[in-house]
């Protein structure tokens, strides 16, 4: 620092007075930067030779890169005149990718045993049992959620204020490191999730590493490249980490409504409506608990229920326990579909469900049990399966099956068109893929 401001301060002498003392072809500039270069170069390198702690190489490298370059020889009373002069770096090329590599090298061992250390005192967290914070009514973890990406952020920031290729070197050995210490979160994430299922603070406990995942993906999304491999597996990862949340998190309320689908047919889906009120009813008290789930994971949540409340109604239509002979007995079906239907989607849409393309699913259903003119049936049927694609041949048939008034041959036929009309493209989601018809 010393040797800096000398050299800046008798520089800008030389060129204020000194230099219009002496005839141009001296170029007396000239000779004084070089003098005090060679000299301020010799005592960097001499630097170099002693043992040298982790931050005399930053402070080297930020000489030689930034302060030198930037701020002396750009200073506005010496860059015109220090341009004319060729003065070079402080350090060799070759001893400054020495040190560049000592730095970052270090810098990369910091960083990972910081992360490291932060995911023990993580899971000495979740040990203690004790709630997680809330920020915005939403669980969340400081530790893990903000301070594993700020410092990542911190070292490629100080590697940045180096040079711009070192802190892309930097950058990429980091955000190398993220996925396998994503990893080992996911893994010490399920191991919790399994042994620690008595703790009082459980699900609050899986809700916070739920909602850490989003300063991943946000950090993910805004540093790395789509081409970049690390990228899929980063978000490989987060996936697993919420999925597997959501599975635990919904287990209880799956189990509690799979008895009430039952009795849909039970009952021959004379007493639908009381029963569906009673599933939206036990799920209204589950999904309560979901809301101190950040907004996206809230709203993956809240598909994932109503996903579930769909299948597990076509499950029931398509078990074969209703076989309808008359018009009427259908159109009676049909108007409890619909109802079922109606107030299944205005449940899930006031609770923030965004899966709106579930929502044709069954009135069409209900559509094609009302209907008695083949044509009629074949139309809704196409429809169906362009919503639909991954509708099959024994869906339908088990579905169809209820229509006890239809003959083999008609059946067969709208079957045949079927497969006639099945559009090629996958849906957003799978529905029909995922249920097995017995």
């Amino acid at each position: 620092l010393h040797m800096g401001k000398t050299m800046k301060e008798d520089l800008t002498v030389v060129v204020k007075y000194i230099k219009e003392l002496y005839p141009p072809e001296f170029n007396v500039f000239s000779i004084y930067a070089e003098f005090y270069h060679d000299y301020f170069a010799s005592q960097a390198k001499k630097n170099t030779e002693s043992h040298l702690e982790d931050k005399d190489i930053y402070l080297l490298l930020s000489w030689v890169h930034n302060i030198y370059p930037r701020d002396m020889r750009k200073d506005h009373a010496l860059a015109k005149e220090l341009d004319k002069v060729k003065l070079g770096s402080l350090l060799p090329s070759s001893l400054s990718k020495e040190l560049e590599k000592k730095y970052l090298d270090s810098e990369e061992v910091t960083v990972k045993n910081s992360l490291s250390k932060c995911l023990d005192k993580e899971i000495q967290r979740w040990k203690e049992d004790k709630e997680p914070e809330k920020l915005n009514g939403h669980f969340q973890s400081e530790l893990l959620g903000i301070f594993v990406i700020q410092s990542i952020y911190s070292g490629q920031k100080r590697a940045q204020d180096i040079s711009s290729a070192v802190g892309e070197e930097l950058s990429r050995r980091l955000l190398k490191e993220l996925p396998a210490f994503l990893r080992s979160y996911r893994d010490a994430f399920e191991d919790f999730k399994e042994k620690s299922k008595k703790h009082t603070h459980y699900k609050p406990i899986l809700i916070a590493n739920i909602n850490n995942c989003w300063n991943f993906r946000e950090y993910t999304e805004k540093n790395m490249a789509e081409k970049d491999d690390g990228k899929a597996d980063i978000l490989s990862t987060l996936g697993d980490i919420e999925n597997s949340g959501f599975d635990v998190l919904l287990q209880h309320l799956f189990a509690q409504l799979k008895p009430m689908y039952k009795k849909f047919t039970e009952n021959k889906w004379d007493s639908s409506n009381e029963i569906m009120n009673e599933i939206i009813k036990t799920t209204s008290k589950h999904i309560s608990d979901f809301r101190t789930l950040r907004d996206p994971f809230y709203h993956a949540i809240v598909e994932k229920i109503h996903t579930r409340l769909v299948k597990e109604y076509i499950v029931r239509l398509l078990k074969r326990k209703v076989s309808l002979k008359t018009p009427a007995q259908q159109q009676t079906l049909a108007q409890q579909i619909s109802k079922n239907a109606a107030d299944l989607e205005a449940f899930c849409m006031s609770n923030g469900s965004q899966a709106t393309w579930l929502n044709s699913v069954l009135p069409k259903l209900a559509e094609i049990i009302r209907l008695q003119d083949l044509g009629a049936i074949k139309i809704e049927v196409a429809t169906l399966a362009t919503t639909y694609p991954d509708i099959r041949k024994r869906h339908l048939e088990a579905f169809l099956d209820i229509k006890a008034n239809l003959s083999r041959s008609e059946q067969k036929s709208i079957l045949g068109y079927l497969a006639d009309n099945k559009a090629s493209t996958p849906p957003r989601a799978m529905l029909f893929s995922n249920i097995n018809v017995s």
